[in-house]
């Protein structure tokens, strides 16, 4: 996954193509920032693929929120250029699964688990985010699990 990050930065560089060289840039300097954290608790071999799907997911949840935030601020030009960071970033995650993929999904975590109550939701959440993260929209599904263990 860094690779493919370090490739499309290079080649951002070759194309003098300033805002995606700069986004790809935070998104580099984010993992950094998570390198020396890891290494700082005694892991030197730095973060994963899955840290770096969580960087990703979460850096693009933080772009929503400003979008949205200077939308309501009436500032467009900064809106449009958090959505444009987006779509950049979203390049690096893996495909959304869809409504009827998510459901499936979580009837398998709640069988895989055992869950028979809201009690074990937790547990649901824990299994869909090691399997699917950057794959689920978690902010969504927690209430179909939530629904779904309260209907059971």
């Amino acid at each position: 996954m860094r690779d493919e990050i370090n490739a499309a930065l290079k080649q951002a560089m070759k194309d003098k193509n300033s805002s995606r060289l700069s986004t790809l840039r935070l998104i580099t300097a984010a993992i950094k920032d998570r390198d020396i954290a890891a290494r700082g608790e005694g892991n030197d071999a730095g973060v994963g693929d899955e840290e770096v799907l969580s960087i990703l997911v979460k850096m693009v949840k933080q772009r929503q929120e400003s979008a949205r935030v200077y939308e309501e601020g009436n500032r467009l030009d900064l809106s449009e250029r958090e959505l444009s960071e987006i779509v950049i970033i979203e390049e690096f995650l893996p495909q959304q699964l869809s409504e009827e993929k998510t459901d499936e999904a979580i009837a398998q975590a709640i069988a895989a688990t055992g869950a028979e109550s809201i009690r074990d939701m937790g547990k649901v959440m824990g299994v869909l985010k090691s399997q699917y993260t950057g794959q689920i929209d978690f902010g969504a599904a927690g209430p179909k699990v939530k629904a779904a263990l309260t209907n059971s």
